[in-house]
């Protein structure tokens, strides 16, 4: 797993490589050299580089003067004079730059620029590092639109100018990279809210060559879960099972108005691997639900008025509940009187348990100041695993603001962390999703923005409900556990935008590419290891 770091913890880390003897100014040779080397791996002829006042800008220095070393044609484009470069470091690599074989052009116009950026196969982006936040200031509110509108290529060190490091946000214009050349560890804000968008492909350079050794002495904002983690989860069935000991799995969803929403769960959990799948659904959509899934058992429950699980739903679901291996509940079932009993009763089973959507939602109805201040609502021996997007996540801690992976990750830390339990996982729904435990936050694979459907979250649980329960002995791993299903999930998001095209998913599309998720994701396990599989030519 690959650290992602908060841009203050990159400070701390950078303190730390130097007290062990790297100093700013090798780090910043380094990061210029490695910039430059994947610079080069484009094979351009010319190359132009923006540099602005800090260190950034120093790194983009750096980087200049290796490629014109190695015989590409450099301009360098700056806001000021090398000399009236206020960074230390940044002004000395500028000096020593500008004195070589490079062309620098100070304070361009808007058509001067244009006609820089003409000539160039790549440009390269160093105004802003980690620091920026905030509006876009002349000269670099006229050069980055520029670049955006004249750029073919565009490679942006450590972060792409204009995108907050800590919170991705683009607050005015940013630069839009095909390819961002982050150092030592990459940043949050690289995954959060527009980052994905402007940063491209991610190529990280380390940098310290005892980076293994000191980058736990720092916090992580969070880990890159890499495919080779995700190995140990493709073991083949053994021959000696049947299909209670694959796992069952109790789907606790749907209403009159959304039956849907339990049959998607309900299939993607068998799809998943679990042996047994059975579904308690009100009364009023049993049949429909029955008719959809003949291979399914579906339990009827008593539904209210409005057909949604009714008074006495509780400890009908209760008695039923015990029998299985884990229980999935929320999708499709409204926040009706009898749901909130419904979730507040499976609460305290002893049995693993999935709250999602409007189980969710009931139980932020339930906690009216926040689960967070109500821990004893959800504090249990058995595992249990909450699945809120944005909104929902947003609700649970009563009302605090939740609109990229930061704020996420902060809101889904403060549920954690008031239970205390290790046994509790919150999966953070977002463009990138966050699976925050009590010791630490994963980020799985992300999928494509064809996922953003109605119905993509009830398979995300389904598949969640499946993996639980087949792999249920997995029990000190949890986050990593759950990091496989979303992958899944994702992968599948990628196997449906190429069968189907990326606007026309929909979530049904998903279910029957479970299993080609499987293998997608098993391939690239083996191929992130370097190991080849059996089936493979090379």
């Amino acid at each position: 797993m690959k650290p992602v770091l908060s841009t203050e913890e990159v400070v701390r880390l950078e303190d730390i490589i130097e007290r062990e003897g790297t100093s700013k100014a090798e780090l910043m040779e380094l990061a210029g050299e490695f910039a430059a080397n994947e610079v080069l791996k484009l094979n351009p002829d010319r190359v132009l580089v923006l540099v602005g006042f800090g260190n950034n800008g120093g790194d983009g220095w750096v980087a200049a003067d290796i490629l014109s070393h190695k015989g590409v044609d450099v301009d360098i484009v700056s806001p000021v004079e090398p000399d009236e470069i206020p960074a230390a470091l940044a002004r000395h690599v500028a000096r020593r730059t500008a004195g070589r074989d490079v062309h620098v052009c100070v304070g361009p116009s808007r058509d001067e620029l244009e006609v820089l950026i003409d000539k160039a196969d790549v440009v390269v982006d160093a105004i802003f590092g980690t620091g920026f936040h905030g509006n876009l200031r002349a000269p670099f509110s006229i050069w980055i639109p520029t670049v955006n509108e004249c750029a073919d290529c565009v490679v942006s060190i450590d972060i792409p100018s204009g995108l907050n490091a800590e919170t991705g946000v683009v607050d005015d214009d940013c630069i839009r990279a095909e390819h961002t050349v982050t150092m030592i560890a990459p940043k949050i804000g690289l995954y959060s809210a527009d980052g994905p968008e402007y940063a491209g492909d991610l190529i990280c350079g380390n940098l310290y060559d005892r980076l293994d050794e000191v980058i736990d002495d720092v916090d992580h904002a969070a880990e890159i879960v890499e495919p080779g983690d995700l190995v140990d989860y493709f073991a083949p069935l053994p021959t000696n099972i049947d299909k209670y000991s694959r796992g069952s799995v109790l789907i606790v969803a749907g209403s009159a108005q959304y039956p849907g929403a339990a049959i998607m769960a309900a299939k993607s959990a068998a799809r998943a691997g679990a042996g047994y799948v059975a579904v308690a659904a009100p009364d009023a959509c049993a049949n429909l639900i029955r008719m959809a899934l003949p291979s399914i058992p579906v339990f009827a429950i008593p539904s209210d008025s409005r057909g949604s699980f009714g008074a006495a739903a509780r400890m009908t679901v209760c008695e039923i509940a015990k029998k299985y291996s884990c229980v999935l509940c929320g999708p499709g079932m409204t926040t009706s009187a009898g749901a909130m009993q419904v979730v507040s009763g499976l609460l305290e089973l002893d049995v693993p348990l999935i709250l999602d959507a409007d189980a969710l939602n009931c139980l932020a109805k339930i906690a009216i100041d926040g689960i967070d201040s109500n821990p004893e609502m959800y504090r249990r021996e058995q595992p249990l695993v909450m699945t809120p997007h944005y909104r929902e996540l947003s609700r649970l801690v009563a009302g605090d603001e939740v609109n990229d992976l930061g704020t996420a990750i902060a809101a889904a830390q403060k549920v954690v962390w008031a239970a205390g339990s290790d046994n509790l996982v919150v999966i953070a729904k977002g463009p990138t999703t966050a699976i925050c435990g009590v010791e630490r936050v994963l980020l799985p694979l992300s999928g494509p923005a064809s996922l953003a459907t109605a119905g993509s979250g009830d398979v995300l649980a389904g598949i969640l409900a499946g993996t639980l329960a087949t792999m249920r002995d997995e029990m000190d791993r949890w986050e990593l556990l759950y990091s496989y299903a979303v992958a899944l999930h994702s992968y599948a998001g990628f196997a449906a935008a190429t069968e189907y095209g990326e606007k026309s998913v929909i979530a049904t599309d998903l279910i029957d590419l479970i299993g080609p998720a499987m293998e997608l994701a098993a391939k690239d396990a083996l191929e992130d290891l370097g190991i080849m599989d059996e089936g493979s030519d090379d």
